[in-house]
Parts: structure tokens; C-alpha cells; sequence
């Protein structure tokens, strides 16, 4: 039987390396719908030179154009790191359905602050491949230092 939160969780995971790759913090979002891949993105703040082209918001914005909507309440979104609020209120404002992210960001998550950020209808999971996140990410900052 197949875990899709674990297979789609290693599409948005092959993102966060494309970032790594790119030396982009190591953040990679996919949004699903009918357990088929909408979209993927990954960080590209470097390349942007925009603060605001986190992974999260380039997978809204391709999502939204896809179904030429301005609701996700029908679609989820895999994320390697937890959202940071700005990422979170994006989500709130296309009332996206289901938010599974990997890691925690203890520093900069959503879950920091109250109100909470995200819908009151947006169902939330977390800890999905946990460790091959936060491995992802430690290795990208310590070869910054």
C-alpha cells in the first residue's frame, strides 16, 4: 500500500535538493490535488534577488493559474520546512485544504504565533520525513559557516 504522504513528502524533498543545488536554502513545495502533482517548486530568493520567492508561494502562484482560481481549498501542500507567516497567510488567503510539512522551524515557523495564521479549515500534519529535512538543511548552513 503506498503512503502518499511519504511519496509526495520525496517529490517535495527532490525539490529542497534542486534548491541545494542552486544555492538556495534547501526548501522544496509540491501542491496536490486528486493525488496528482499540481506543481513543484523550490526556493529561488537568490535567484530572484526576492525575499518573497519561497517555495510555498511559487507553488500557489503556479496552482492558482492552473486552475484559474483564487481557492486551494480543494488541493494540499507538501512543504520540507514548516511555512514562515508569510508563507502561512498566503495559504490562509487561498484557503488551502491540507498544509504537511516536514520539519519544524522552531526560529521562524507559522505555529509561533496567535492567532494561528493558517484557515480555520486548513487541516495540518507534520514530522513527514523529518529527518532527511533538517539533514538537508544542516548541511546547507554548515557549509556557510
Amino acid at each position: 500500500m503506498i503512503n502518499y504522504d511519504e511519496y509526495f513528502m520525496n517529490e517535495a524533498l527532490k525539490e529542497a535538493h534542486s534548491a541545494y543545488e542552486a544555492d538556495e536554502v534547501p526548501i522544496g513545495a509540491i501542491i496536490v490535488a486528486d493525488n496528482k502533482i499540481i506543481c513543484k517548486a523550490h526556493n529561488e530568493v537568490e535567484r530572484f534577488k526576492d525575499p518573497t520567492a519561497h517555495a510555498e508561494i511559487i507553488a500557489i502562484t503556479a496552482a492558482l493559474e492552473y486552475f484559474d482560481t483564487k481557492y486551494l481549498d480543494f488541493c494540499s501542500l507538501y512543504v520540507t520546512l514548516e511555512p514562515c507567516p508569510m508563507c502561512a497567510s498566503a495559504m490562509y488567503w487561498t484557503r488551502i485544504g491540507n498544509l504537511i510539512y516536514s520539519a519544524s522551524d522552531p526560529k521562524s515557523g507559522y505555529s509561533l504565533y496567535t492567532p494561528l495564521l493558517l484557515h480555520p479549515k486548513t487541516l495540518v500534519k507534520h514530522g513527514i520525513l523529518e529527518y532527511q529535512s533538517m539533514d538537508l538543511l544542516k548541511k546547507f548552513f554548515e557549509g556557510k559557516r
